[in-house]
């Protein structure tokens, strides 16, 4: 028996009859979502046991439907992706596909982009929804909407400053930045971000990652002293308002919570115990560590520096545990020796949450004719964060 705590009179019904009728009636009206299968039911079940019905979902959804796997993917699942990559490789794919369901195994933020770049007719699927990410939660858009407005406060001029925000960012965020005459940029292109502001303006508000900030300017001849960060939870983010107005580059507090952790002592370690070792790092690790490091780039140009070496080299790399362990396996046979720059492991623990179980879940309710976990970006914000994103795009073509 359900109970309506609903006022009689609202609704004009003087009877108890009246309300008995409308009861039946919700009662026996069609249910507005279609049934879906269980996801109870294949949590329950080994990740092993997952893979025929993984291989048989596929082969009936045919062309419909494609993968993407992001590189730091268990490779329980990303096995079974039709393409694999960093965020931009698999934002450009989206844009291009013609596949009706992109199942997208990665984390929430880049569902969303695939959704922004996508057709109208397309949709985006999340394994599972509580695949976020620490570093995009660390820009939340009041907050952000709160910086932009202080530095007009500060004397700053629209014209004067451009936004950059990382892929790794929510689709309001991207839409802030592209409303606002910015872009978005990934580890891959993020110099060439800064050259299309630095055309257009006199400073960058990049966010939300401080480190792939500093580390760009850096690389770009700006001095450490001309550079500030912006703390959300602070007063005026923390600074002066000359600290404001003299900086040419004001980054966001924010980080990713694997790669921080690579710290310089690291790098020193695996240099004393093994050497003549190569130690390649993310751009998203601490200053400190790349200025140690041999060389630093994104996920495809760590994966490419590895491919390139010649037999015999032996590299110590800083970035994410499932991507270092698949490289050290692939290139074992061939003579390259691969090693974590931090032998404790670094887990991005909400890419781990995209599971075989999550995944045969989410394929076998499409083959029922059912979408589940549509991620769907709202159209006022999918406008500008087109927009954005497509501005990247094109810095990158």
């Amino acid at each position: 028996m359900i109970a309506f705590n609903i006022p009689v009179q609202e609704f004009g019904l003087k009877a108890e009859k009246d309300l008995s009728v409308l009861t039946e009636e919700l009662l026996s009206a069609p249910a507005v979502e279609q049934d879906v299968c269980s996801l109870d039911n294949y949590l329950a079940q080994p990740d092993h046991g997952m893979d025929e019905r993984i291989a048989a979902a596929r082969e009936k959804l045919g062309k419909s439907t494609i993968l993407l796997g992001h590189h730091y993917q268990r490779d329980e699942v990303i096995r079974f992706a039709d393409y694999t990559g960093d965020s931009y490789k698999l934002s450009k794919i989206a844009a291009e596909t013609e596949a009706k369901y992109l199942v997208f195994c990665g984390v929430h933020f880049m569902a969303e982009s695939a959704d922004v770049l996508g057709r109208d007719d397309q949709q985006v699927i999340l394994p599972d929804l509580n695949a976020g990410c620490s570093m995009a939660d660390m820009a939340e858009i009041g907050q952000v909407e709160d910086c932009w407005d202080s530095l007009m406060a500060a004397g700053l001029k629209a014209d004067e400053i451009v936004p950059i925000t990382y892929m790794n960012s929510t689709a309001a965020i991207k839409a802030f930045c592209g409303e606002r005459g910015g872009l978005v940029c990934t580890s891959s292109n993020a110099g060439k971000a800064y050259d299309w502001a630095f055309a257009r303006a006199g400073k960058i508000l990049f966010l939300p990652d401080q480190h792939l900030g500093r580390n760009t300017a850096f690389a770009m001849g700006i001095p450490l002293s001309e550079m500030v960060v912006w703390d959300p939870y602070q007063i005026n983010g923390g600074l002066t308002l000359e600290r404001l107005r003299a900086a040419n580059v004001i980054l966001w507090k924010g980080h990713c919570s694997v790669h921080q952790r690579f710290l310089p002592g690291h790098v020193d370690k695996v240099r004393a115990k093994y050497p003549g070792i190569h130690v390649i790092v993310h751009p998203e690790c601490r200053w400190e560590v790349c200025q140690k490091a041999d060389a630093l780039g994104s996920t495809e140009r760590l994966i490419h520096l590895v491919e390139s070496a010649p037999e015999g080299t032996m590299f110590a790399i800083g970035t994410e545990i499932h991507l270092v362990n698949r490289l050290a396996k692939e290139f074992a046979p061939k003579g390259k020796r691969i090693i974590t720059l931090d032998d404790t492991g670094c887990l991005c623990t909400t890419m781990y949450r995209i599971s075989p179980q999550h995944l045969a879940w989410a394929l076998e309710n499409l083959v029922e004719g059912n979408v589940v976990n549509r991620i769907q970006v709202r159209d006022d914000v999918k406008n500008w964060a087109r927009v954005a994103l497509d501005r990247m795009l094109e810095i990158r073509a």
